[in-house]
């Protein structure tokens, strides 16, 4: 049984406990597990904080974008192959 999932927000205050190290190691996870899926980041990485929140670069994304991305690809491989 799967509870439904919300994307992650850019005000979320979860957000704010996240330093740029720490969205550095996330950064280098998705880079680890986009590439099953062909997913190539090369050029993401920290930007500037805004208002206590990290900023991603894929055009200044906020962090929450890369968790959510994390999220899916995480889901995506715990799911079972389609017609398994």
């Amino acid at each position: 049984m799967s509870r439904r999932r919300y994307p992650m927000q850019p005000t979320d205050p979860r957000i704010l406990a996240y330093s740029d190290a720490h969205i550095r190691t996330l950064l280098a996870e998705l880079h680890e597990r986009g590439k099953k899926f062909g997913l190539v980041f090369p050029s993401a990485t920290t930007d500037k904080t805004l208002d206590g929140r990290v900023l991603v670069c894929f055009n200044t994304a906020p962090a929450s974008t890369l968790m959510n991305l994390l999220t899916l690809l995480l889901d995506a491989d715990r799911e079972p192959p389609c017609g398994s």
